[in-house]
């Protein structure tokens, strides 16, 4: 078998989803269990300002001028065209070129935490001390952070997938325990974010040793590639765009928000949309899989890699929308459960705002994962200059209309436009090789005034009624529409199984 149709074969991709989507549920159950407890015990203020120290840390990991992602690229295309000689060169030119940039970034922050905090955060004066404290130890976590990613990204690329969540999973408990554990002892958040530092380098360390132990000769063929860094940063260059914008669309609301309202506003409305963003992790799961897998196929197959974009699409829309059904309706009722009902007067219509954008939001990933893996990453960065100086203006109008709800319906809008046109774009990359999209952006369509139906004031057994028969008519449309005969047919076969070792049990 070819090394590109190797590493691309459906079985492969499958289990390497499913070690995702396990990597990413563990830590989701921790955070269910820990985020309440770590609201009481820090007090709203503070947690706001913990939910800030988790945006910068994870905003500093994409600022590698693209090398993370552009080593995974790289090394994908080699492996699949069996040019293993070059790797290890290419892996301590990208990692010396991500040190070099994250010690640069990191003495940046150290130093400018102080005016940050002063002058653009609406922090209590009770908590700038501490709150400054806690971004100089966000600024020592820098450099352990963006070489992670590329680590993380080398063993993507050799499809080790199992092996990115044997890291994965104790960091994610870790990020929510580590507060917890800490509260007992001290409410300041210098502490708190020290003990992140910690676990983050750990898991630095763990993926090291997992590199080495993957790649024969990593550590005794040490050699530095000049001509390779170049491929990298070319790669790189609009990936550091991307890298750079991307999170700021996503998160840049939350520092408006604090900015124009108060911290507690943000925790409002940042504790429902963390919660919320982890349903982009099931996405998440099948787009880092399908990043390595389109750059090995691009160029060789370009019909798989239709194939892939496709199939995408159509497994991320049919695994999240009945979560997102089910959350929708009781959207109320989960936040008086899992919060207080402070939260659930304050935050109920932001949480449905935002369930309704984060749909297009994980269907996006997948034309993403695409553009990217096609060497085209100049794409979606133009698209994302262009989209941050009208987002910013929006989301500003929108508090100063609506306050955190305003900002959530903006939020919603530009992930509506943003996939939209990313769609497009990969179906001009594809050329005479296109993929069917008409089914499943109809059936997207349709979920909008099924949600409105389950929004309205009515009692929750009414509610649970109007969801049932959503997601019945949902399974009865996905199966008519959405599935191939090869993808029934497999059900089926499920089902069949399923049913003879039920009749074989009772008997």
């Amino acid at each position: 078998m070819q090394p590109y149709r190797q590493l691309t074969r459906s079985p492969v991709l499958a289990k390497n989803t499913l070690f995702n989507l396990v990597g990413y549920g563990f830590p989701l159950i921790v955070a269910l269990y820990c985020i309440p407890k770590i609201v009481v015990g820090l007090g709203t203020d503070r947690f706001g300002v913990l939910t800030l120290a988790w945006v910068l840390i994870g905003y500093f990991g994409l600022l590698d001028l693209g090398l993370g992602r552009a080593l995974t690229q790289v090394v994908a295309e080699r492996l699949g065209t069996d040019q293993t000689d070059e790797i290890p060169a290419t892996i301590w030119t990208a990692l010396l070129g991500m040190l070099v940039l994250s010690l640069f970034l990191s003495t940046i922050l150290f130093f400018c935490s102080n005016f940050l905090v002063l002058r653009f955060l609406n922090i209590p004066p009770e908590l700038v001390e501490e709150t400054v404290g806690a971004f100089h130890w966000v600024a020592i976590s820098v450099p352990v952070v963006i070489i992670s990613v590329g680590l993380r990204g080398i063993l993507e690329a050799y499809q080790r997938f199992d092996l990115v969540n044997a890291v994965r999973i104790p960091l994610g408990i870790f990020s929510f325990a580590a507060p917890l554990a800490v509260i007992p002892f001290t409410v300041k958040l210098q502490w708190v974010i020290m003990a992140l530092f910690l676990g983050r380098l750990f898991a630095a360390g763990g993926q090291f040793l997992f590199c080495r132990q993957i790649i024969p000769g990593l550590i005794s063929r040490f050699s530095m590639d000049t001509k390779g860094f170049w491929i990298l940063m070319r790669f790189g260059g609009w990936m550091t765009v991307t890298n750079i914008i991307n999170p700021l669309l996503v998160h840049v609301d939350r520092f408006f928000i604090a900015s124009l309202l108060s911290t507690t506003a943000v925790a409002y409305y940042a504790t429902p949309s963390e919660m919320i963003m982890k349903i982009a992790l099931l996405s998440g799961a099948l787009m880092s899989v399908l990043f390595p897998a389109i750059s090995t196929s691009f160029k060789i197959d370009r019909q798989r890699s239709a194939f892939l974009l496709e199939r995408g699409l159509i497994y991320v829309f049919l695994g999240i929308f009945p979560l997102l059904v089910i959350l929708f309706s009781l959207a109320p009722e989960g936040l008086a459960i899992w919060l207080d009902e402070e939260f659930m007067r304050n935050s109920s219509s932001v949480t449905r705002i935002l369930l309704a954008g984060v749909l297009f939001y994980c269907m996006g990933q997948i034309p993403y994962a695409f553009i990217q893996g096609a060497g085209r990453p100049d794409l979606t960065g133009k698209l994302h200059l262009i989209e941050l100086p009208l987002y910013i203006f929006f989301v500003i109008l929108g508090i100063h209309w609506a306050g955190i709800a305003g900002a959530a319906i903006i939020w919603a809008l530009r992930f509506i436009g943003d996939t939209t046109c990313m769609l497009l774009m990969a179906k001009k990359l594809l050329g005479n090789h296109d993929f069917q999209i008409k089914p499943v952006m109809v059936a997207v369509s349709m979920s909008f005034p099924a949600m409105g139906m389950l929004a309205l004031p009515v009692p929750l057994s009414w509610r649970m009624m109007g969801c049932i028969l959503v997601l019945v008519a949902f399974l009865c449309l996905a199966w008519r529409y959405l599935l191939s005969a090869g993808e029934k047919d497999m059900i089926n076969h499920v089902l069949r199984t399923a049913s003879h070792w039920r009749g074989i049990h009772r008997g």
